[in-house]
């Protein structure tokens, strides 16, 4: 499974197999273990994740709040349940592509000229996704995580722009809900300074948007329930797009 290159990659190995115990009735279980990050795969981040010269959302002191080897504010426990209105912006389709290429920024001029195409708006307190097809690329780590070539995303402005209609999360199809510049590597994020740290907007990455895609839907119910680990910076997800004929 691709992941960024600071955080630790998803595990998963038989801590008891069968026949290690045979109990009453010939009763055996296997169970595993799962070692990951919180930001495995499609996951959402808390706003807790990100911080700016050592401030949180909100002002808060990063150094004070992570004592204890938890987050103590802006945790994943804070993170609320998503049951709310959906929309897809489809950038890829906009364009007449299969899928962005490397490295290439999403503005957020073309995210209101793609919410025009498709005759949407921008549902406050809903959420907001954003495919650029990169996703197609998720068997192929190396173009996936785009440490060398890039990857495509939302740029600055693209974020202020969502950022505007108040959202309470918004998702992409890629590693890291950003525009990477070929070379650049995940050092430098402003998309996530502005979403996190500036409005208090949650990430969703790793999306797969494909069926959404091919089946032209742009508004939906969507759901998405983190688990609510006390203190814990990003939670393992699967969103839910809900439509009605």
């Amino acid at each position: 499974m691709p992941a960024p290159p600071a955080h630790p990659p998803f595990r998963l190995a038989l801590a008891a197999r069968h026949g290690d115990v045979i109990r009453t009735g010939g009763l055996s279980a296997a169970v595993d273990l799962m070692v990951m990050s919180g930001h495995s795969g499609t996951h959402i981040d808390a706003l807790g994740h990100i911080s700016r010269d050592g401030r949180l959302h909100g002002g808060l002191d990063a150094a004070e709040v992570q004592q204890g080897g938890r987050l103590l504010e802006h945790g994943l426990e804070k993170v609320p349940l998503l049951f709310c209105p959906g929309v897809l912006l489809d950038v890829a389709a906009y364009r007449g592509i299969d899928c962005l290429p490397a490295g290439e920024p999403i503005t957020g001029e073309e995210l209101h000229r793609v919410a025009e195409a498709q005759g949407i708006q921008l549902p406050r307190g809903g959420v907001v996704l954003v495919r650029s097809g990169w996703a197609r690329h998720w068997g192929d780590p190396i173009t996936y995580v785009g440490l060398k070539d890039g990857c495509p995303g939302p740029d600055a402005s693209a974020a202020e722009w969502i950022a505007a209609a108040s959202p309470r999360a918004t998702g992409h199809d890629s590693l890291t809900y950003e525009w990477l510049a070929p070379g650049a590597g995940h050092s430098n994020l402003p998309v996530h300074l502005i979403m996190l740290v500036k409005h208090g907007i949650h990430l969703i990455e790793n999306l797969n948007l494909e069926q959404l895609a091919a089946d032209r839907v742009y508004q939906f119910l969507f759901v998405c329930l983190p688990l609510k680990v006390i203190g814990g910076t990003g939670s393992p997800v699967r969103p839910i797009a809900v439509t009605f004929e």
